[in-house]
């Protein structure tokens, strides 16, 4: 796979951000108990329920995989250059987080299920932070739990029997009793992430 082919992959994931329609700025309500931590809303509601395979090759659920804070990441492993530096500075948060005594999951759940196997993405997860969360599923299984969290991915043609997936890059922070609380756009450096990741942990 050439370099610009990678390059141009990227530049259709930043033109997708740059129109998605379903995500709004703005403030949350003066309810909110994570008020003070928000920096955006979404119209309507966001995640939910997921059946999923781990890295071990078992079915498991959304009520079994977040059951402390966690940051969700919909990408694939063959990615060439976008999803790693995502998923890194993911992880680079969590040590952050870990050094000020704040536990969050990172989660990793392909978009690319004919090649990310249970072993695959159990080993990419493991490589990414020993604690991350590979998910993978039949092709079904992967789409219901993009359209809960209202993620975008098209497979491209395969050329020469590689092919290129592009897919939206936001990162999901979901909280076991509520669900969805906010998405973090891939610009965020690790520092900032983690700020905003303990604003909402704190806020429980």
């Amino acid at each position: 796979m050439t370099r610009t082919l990678a390059i141009a992959a990227s530049a259709v994931v930043v033109i997708f951000l740059g129109v998605i329609g379903w995500l709004t700025l703005g403030g949350a309500a003066p309810d909110d108990q994570f008020a003070q931590c928000r920096a955006s809303s979404v119209a309507g509601d966001l995640g939910g329920p997921f059946e999923l395979i781990n890295g071990r090759g078992d079915t498991v659920t959304d009520k079994e995989v977040i059951t402390e804070p966690t940051l969700i990441y919909f990408g694939y492993t063959y990615c060439p250059d976008v999803c790693p530096l995502d998923v890194d500075r993911n992880a680079q948060a969590i040590e952050i987080l870990e050094t000020r005594g704040k536990i969050v999951t990172p989660v990793f759940i392909t978009v690319d299920p004919a090649r990310d196997t249970p072993e695959v993405v159990g080993e990419f997860a493991e490589v990414m932070h020993p604690r991350m969360i590979g998910l993978t599923g039949s092709a079904a299984q992967v789409k219901a739990a993009s359209q809960a969290y209202r993620t975008y991915y098209k497979a491209h043609d395969p050329v020469d029997g590689e092919y290129l997936v592009d897919h939206s890059t936001f990162s999901y922070l979901v909280m076991p009793e509520h669900g969805f609380v906010e998405f973090f756009r891939r610009e965020l450096p690790p520092e900032d992430l983690a700020d905003k990741v303990g604003c909402f942990v704190d806020a429980v």
